[in-house]
């Protein structure tokens, strides 16, 4: 699929499979998370897998939204890692993280799989139930995985302003 159809494509799936992701794809996955440009290259995105049963009820614990996927992407940001522009010390470490999460998603949907991000939870609440997180800024949850029969895009997702509105030449 060539990527103008792919972007064009890719909808946030909130209606999974219960069939697991193989560690193939997941690799690839991650992989594109770990290609992503980032910040005087510092690659300060820290990508947690969440796949045991265990780990995946104490995420959902910390989120707003509940999809069920088979693996949920926690995407952080290690600050201590991350540019941070000197003129105003503005942090990229979310923006660097940011960017992986949209190459990750993807390649998930390249792979016929599919994400949604969520932004929706509780950062606190999800360092305290993750100790391995410690000393990372978590930024989004993507859950991950096959689309489940009858699952589509929401009614608004082909709803996009005009470019003349989005866009301006100077």
């Amino acid at each position: 699929m060539d990527f103008q159809t792919l972007s064009a494509a890719r909808y946030s799936l909130r209606k999974f499979d219960s069939r697991p992701v193989e560690q193939e794809k997941l690799n690839q996955i991650l992989e594109a998370g770990r290609n992503a440009p980032t910040a005087h290259n510092y690659q300060p995105q820290r990508i947690f897998v969440l796949q045991s049963p265990e780990a995946l009820e104490k995420a959902d614990a910390c989120a707003g939204s509940h999809f069920n996927p088979p693996v949920i992407l926690a995407v952080a940001y290690d600050p201590a890692v991350s540019w941070k522009r000197e003129y105003d010390g503005k942090d990229h470490g979310e923006i660097d993280a940011a960017i992986a999460a949209a190459q990750m998603m993807l390649q998930a949907a390249d792979l016929g799989l599919g994400t949604t991000y969520v932004g929706m939870f509780e950062p606190d609440k999800l360092l305290a139930a993750f100790p391995e997180m410690a000393g990372t800024c978590p930024i989004a949850l993507l859950p991950l995985g096959y689309p489940a029969e009858g699952a589509h895009p929401a009614r608004l997702h082909t709803d996009r302003r005009p470019l003349e509105e989005l866009v301006q030449y100077l």
